[in-house]
Protein backbone atom coordinates (compact mmCIF):
# COMPACT_ATOMS: atom_id res chain seq x y z
CA UNK A 1 0.00 0.00 0.00
CA UNK A 2 1.44 3.55 -0.79
CA UNK A 3 2.69 4.54 2.21
CA UNK A 4 1.68 8.48 1.01
CA UNK A 5 -1.60 8.04 0.84
CA UNK A 6 -2.17 5.36 3.12
CA UNK A 7 -4.83 3.91 0.58
CA UNK A 8 -5.09 2.34 -2.62
CA UNK A 9 -7.08 4.58 -5.40
CA UNK A 10 -10.16 2.01 -6.78
CA UNK A 11 -7.85 1.63 -9.53
CA UNK A 12 -4.61 1.38 -8.04
CA UNK A 13 -3.69 5.02 -9.77
CA UNK A 14 -5.17 8.44 -9.43
CA UNK A 15 -5.55 9.02 -13.16
CA UNK A 16 -7.64 5.65 -13.60
CA UNK A 17 -10.27 6.59 -11.52
CA UNK A 18 -12.11 8.66 -13.49
CA UNK A 19 -12.75 4.94 -15.20
CA UNK A 20 -13.92 3.30 -12.47
CA UNK A 21 -17.49 2.77 -13.11
CA UNK A 22 -17.64 1.59 -16.65
CA UNK A 23 -14.13 -0.66 -15.69
CA UNK A 24 -16.56 -2.51 -12.92
CA UNK A 25 -19.62 -2.63 -15.65
CA UNK A 26 -17.63 -4.45 -17.73
CA UNK A 27 -15.70 -6.39 -15.85
CA UNK A 28 -18.91 -7.82 -13.21
CA UNK A 29 -22.35 -8.06 -12.61
CA UNK A 30 -21.95 -4.51 -10.62
CA UNK A 31 -26.25 -4.28 -10.23
CA UNK A 32 -26.94 -7.81 -9.94
CA UNK A 33 -24.61 -8.45 -6.71
CA UNK A 34 -25.39 -4.58 -5.50
CA UNK A 35 -29.04 -5.28 -5.75
CA UNK A 36 -28.13 -8.64 -3.86
CA UNK A 37 -26.83 -6.90 -0.90
CA UNK A 38 -29.43 -4.59 -1.15
CA UNK A 39 -32.22 -6.67 -0.68
CA UNK A 40 -30.59 -9.21 2.30
CA UNK A 41 -30.22 -5.40 4.44
CA UNK A 42 -33.90 -5.24 4.64
CA UNK A 43 -33.94 -1.60 4.88
CA UNK A 44 -37.00 0.01 6.56
CA UNK A 45 -38.08 3.51 6.67
CA UNK A 46 -36.34 5.66 8.54
CA UNK A 47 -32.74 3.47 8.65
CA UNK A 48 -29.70 5.39 8.78
CA UNK A 49 -27.35 3.74 6.58
CA UNK A 50 -23.38 4.17 6.17
CA UNK A 51 -21.82 2.98 2.75
CA UNK A 52 -18.03 2.53 3.90
CA UNK A 53 -15.78 3.30 1.24
CA UNK A 54 -18.48 4.57 -0.81
CA UNK A 55 -16.53 5.42 -3.71
CA UNK A 56 -18.61 7.09 -6.62
CA UNK A 57 -21.98 6.05 -4.51
CA UNK A 58 -23.22 3.70 -6.74
CA UNK A 59 -24.49 1.82 -4.49
CA UNK A 60 -26.10 4.29 -1.93
CA UNK A 61 -27.59 5.26 -5.29
CA UNK A 62 -29.06 2.23 -6.20
CA UNK A 63 -30.76 1.31 -2.38
CA UNK A 64 -32.15 5.24 -2.44
CA UNK A 65 -34.19 4.50 -5.30
CA UNK A 66 -35.74 1.64 -3.64
CA UNK A 67 -35.48 2.89 -0.19
CA UNK A 68 -36.66 6.44 -0.79
CA UNK A 69 -37.25 7.46 3.40
CA UNK A 70 -34.06 5.89 4.26
CA UNK A 71 -31.18 7.71 5.00
CA UNK A 72 -28.01 6.85 3.34
CA UNK A 73 -24.12 8.47 4.38
CA UNK A 74 -21.26 7.93 2.50
CA UNK A 75 -17.70 8.17 3.48
CA UNK A 76 -14.29 7.56 1.27
CA UNK A 77 -10.96 7.72 2.07
CA UNK A 78 -9.95 9.10 -1.45
CA UNK A 79 -11.07 13.21 -1.85
CA UNK A 80 -10.85 12.17 -5.67
CA UNK A 81 -13.44 9.55 -5.92
CA UNK A 82 -15.74 12.05 -3.97
CA UNK A 83 -15.56 14.47 -6.49
CA UNK A 84 -16.80 12.19 -8.90
CA UNK A 85 -19.58 10.93 -6.49
CA UNK A 86 -21.24 14.68 -6.25
CA UNK A 87 -21.05 15.65 -9.71
CA UNK A 88 -22.99 11.93 -9.93
CA UNK A 89 -25.33 12.69 -6.93
CA UNK A 90 -26.01 16.17 -8.03
CA UNK A 91 -29.75 17.19 -8.92
CA UNK A 92 -30.93 13.28 -8.46
CA UNK A 93 -32.64 14.63 -5.11
CA UNK A 94 -31.91 11.13 -3.60
CA UNK A 95 -31.25 11.07 0.37
CA UNK A 96 -27.53 10.50 0.41
CA UNK A 97 -24.82 12.15 1.41
CA UNK A 98 -20.60 11.63 1.24
CA UNK A 99 -18.11 13.26 3.29
CA UNK A 100 -14.39 12.68 3.68
CA UNK A 101 -13.30 9.85 5.67
CA UNK A 102 -9.72 10.04 7.48
CA UNK A 103 -8.55 6.54 7.55
CA UNK A 104 -8.96 6.68 11.06
CA UNK A 105 -12.18 7.85 13.06
CA UNK A 106 -15.65 7.44 11.57
CA UNK A 107 -17.42 10.86 11.78
CA UNK A 108 -20.20 9.67 13.64
CA UNK A 109 -21.04 9.04 17.28
CA UNK A 110 -21.10 5.67 19.02
CA UNK A 111 -24.77 3.49 18.26
CA UNK A 112 -25.24 5.87 15.41
CA UNK A 113 -26.38 3.43 12.15
CA UNK A 114 -29.39 0.86 11.81
CA UNK A 115 -27.47 -0.75 8.72
CA UNK A 116 -23.87 -0.51 7.37
CA UNK A 117 -22.59 -1.60 3.89
CA UNK A 118 -19.31 -1.83 2.11
CA UNK A 119 -18.84 -3.28 -1.40
CA UNK A 120 -15.65 -4.03 -2.81
CA UNK A 121 -13.48 -2.18 -0.19
CA UNK A 122 -11.86 -4.30 2.27
CA UNK A 123 -9.81 -6.34 -0.21
CA UNK A 124 -8.04 -3.06 -0.92
CA UNK A 125 -7.06 -2.71 3.23
CA UNK A 126 -4.16 -4.61 4.95
CA UNK A 127 -4.70 -6.60 8.01
CA UNK A 128 -4.40 -4.23 10.43
CA UNK A 129 -6.61 -2.00 8.30
CA UNK A 130 -9.37 -4.02 8.27
CA UNK A 131 -9.19 -4.35 12.01
CA UNK A 132 -9.09 -0.80 12.38
CA UNK A 133 -12.10 -0.79 9.83
CA UNK A 134 -14.12 -3.41 11.50
CA UNK A 135 -13.89 -1.92 15.21
CA UNK A 136 -15.11 1.75 13.90
CA UNK A 137 -18.03 0.44 11.95
CA UNK A 138 -19.09 -1.72 15.29
CA UNK A 139 -19.01 1.43 16.98
CA UNK A 140 -21.53 3.30 15.21
CA UNK A 141 -23.96 0.77 14.46
CA UNK A 142 -26.61 0.44 17.05
CA UNK A 143 -26.80 -2.46 19.00
CA UNK A 144 -28.30 -5.52 16.90
CA UNK A 145 -27.19 -3.30 13.96
CA UNK A 146 -25.90 -5.38 10.66
CA UNK A 147 -23.11 -5.43 8.08
CA UNK A 148 -23.66 -6.72 4.95
CA UNK A 149 -20.54 -6.79 2.72
CA UNK A 150 -19.95 -7.39 -0.67
CA UNK A 151 -16.15 -8.15 -1.99
CA UNK A 152 -13.63 -10.83 -3.33
CA UNK A 153 -13.41 -13.90 -1.12
CA UNK A 154 -11.65 -17.16 -1.65
CA UNK A 155 -12.21 -18.12 -5.52
CA UNK A 156 -15.14 -20.64 -6.27
CA UNK A 157 -12.59 -22.41 -8.87
CA UNK A 158 -9.23 -22.46 -10.86
CA UNK A 159 -11.07 -19.73 -13.96
CA UNK A 160 -11.78 -17.86 -10.69
CA UNK A 161 -8.58 -17.99 -8.78
CA UNK A 162 -6.70 -16.89 -12.66
CA UNK A 163 -8.86 -14.09 -13.39
CA UNK A 164 -8.18 -12.82 -10.02
CA UNK A 165 -4.84 -12.30 -10.60
CA UNK A 166 -5.77 -9.53 -12.66
CA UNK A 167 -7.26 -8.23 -9.27
CA UNK A 168 -3.83 -8.96 -7.71
CA UNK A 169 -1.40 -7.23 -10.00
CA UNK A 170 -3.54 -4.17 -9.89
CA UNK A 171 -4.49 -3.57 -6.26
CA UNK A 172 -0.83 -5.48 -4.82
CA UNK A 173 -0.68 -9.15 -3.23
CA UNK A 174 0.12 -7.55 0.31
CA UNK A 175 -3.78 -6.96 0.87
CA UNK A 176 -5.43 -9.27 -2.38
CA UNK A 177 -3.86 -12.14 -0.72
CA UNK A 178 -6.47 -11.90 2.02
CA UNK A 179 -9.12 -12.70 0.47
CA UNK A 180 -7.80 -15.52 -1.52
CA UNK A 181 -7.44 -16.87 1.88
CA UNK A 182 -11.09 -15.97 2.72
CA UNK A 183 -9.30 -13.65 5.77
CA UNK A 184 -12.66 -11.65 6.41
CA UNK A 185 -15.06 -13.81 8.10
CA UNK A 186 -12.79 -14.27 10.49
CA UNK A 187 -11.70 -11.02 11.14
CA UNK A 188 -15.40 -10.11 11.35
CA UNK A 189 -15.80 -12.23 14.39
CA UNK A 190 -12.69 -11.24 15.98
CA UNK A 191 -14.10 -7.51 15.83
CA UNK A 192 -16.98 -9.33 17.86
CA UNK A 193 -19.65 -9.60 15.06
CA UNK A 194 -21.88 -12.61 15.79
CA UNK A 195 -24.10 -14.40 13.13
CA UNK A 196 -21.34 -13.90 10.45
CA UNK A 197 -22.86 -15.52 7.33
CA UNK A 198 -21.96 -15.81 3.51
CA UNK A 199 -25.11 -15.53 1.81
CA UNK A 200 -24.84 -16.25 -1.46
CA UNK A 201 -21.61 -15.05 -3.77
CA UNK A 202 -21.25 -14.11 -7.92
CA UNK A 203 -18.83 -15.60 -10.29
CA UNK A 204 -16.62 -12.51 -12.36
CA UNK A 205 -14.33 -12.44 -15.06
CA UNK A 206 -12.46 -10.58 -12.27
CA UNK A 207 -12.61 -13.24 -9.21
CA UNK A 208 -15.64 -14.29 -7.09
CA UNK A 209 -17.66 -11.81 -5.16
CA UNK A 210 -18.89 -13.16 -1.92
CA UNK A 211 -21.70 -11.43 0.40
CA UNK A 212 -21.65 -11.63 4.20
CA UNK A 213 -24.14 -10.60 6.66
CA UNK A 214 -23.21 -9.97 10.45
CA UNK A 215 -25.09 -8.27 13.78
CA UNK A 216 -23.67 -6.42 16.56
CA UNK A 217 -23.68 -8.29 19.65
CA UNK A 218 -27.26 -7.41 21.29
CA UNK A 219 -26.40 -5.34 24.20
CA UNK A 220 -23.13 -4.46 23.11
CA UNK A 221 -23.73 -0.05 23.62
CA UNK A 222 -20.55 1.40 23.56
Amino acid sequence: MAESKNYIPALRYDWLTRIYDPVLQFTMPERGFKSALITQMNLQAGHKVLDFGCGTLTLSMIAAQSNPATHFFGVDIDEKILTLASAKIKNTGLAVQAQLYDGQTLPYPDNHFDRAMSSLVFHHLNERQKYAALSEIYRVLKPTGELHIADFGKPSNYAQRVGFLVVQLLDGFETTQDSVKDILPLALKQASFSEVTETTYFNTMVGTVRLLRVVKKAGSVL
